[in-house]
């Protein structure tokens, strides 16, 4: 069981450094010139390659002190804020530099989706 507990923290790991993307075109951080029409980000991708690790499959797992998107009361704005420039306690990663406006705001909405009702 411990094998496979070490085995499945690094398959997140992998994950999180950008392991899964598709596009070999670009350096999995670099920012994108031109944004996509927000019907155009796949916003399931960038959760598994960003954010996934951290926050789990379905908001709530928590690692490495992440917030629980299940039980947050944050409005989209504190949202975005937090995607694009990262928490104070630099628990969050900022993501401004690698994300564009336009998916950071669909990733902001996205986590929206997680909040139990």
């Amino acid at each position: 069981m411990q094998k496979f507990s070490l085995l499945f923290v690094l398959a997140l790991i992998v994950l999180a450094c950008g392991g899964g993307e598709d596009t070999s075109s670009e350096a999995p951080m670099a920012k994108k010139e031109a944004a996509p029409a927000a019907k155009d980000i796949n916003v399931k991708k960038i959760w598994k390659v960003r954010c996934i690790a951290c926050h789990g499959l379905y908001g709530d797992m928590g690692t490495n002190g992440a917030a629980n998107l299940q039980e947050s009361t944050k409005d989209l704005d504190y949202r975005i804020n937090i995607i694009k420039n990262g928490s104070e306690n630099g628990v969050m990663t900022a993501f401004g530099e690698i994300l564009d406006e336009d998916e950071i705001k669909a990733m902001a909405e996205y986590t929206m989706t997680f909040k139990k009702e």
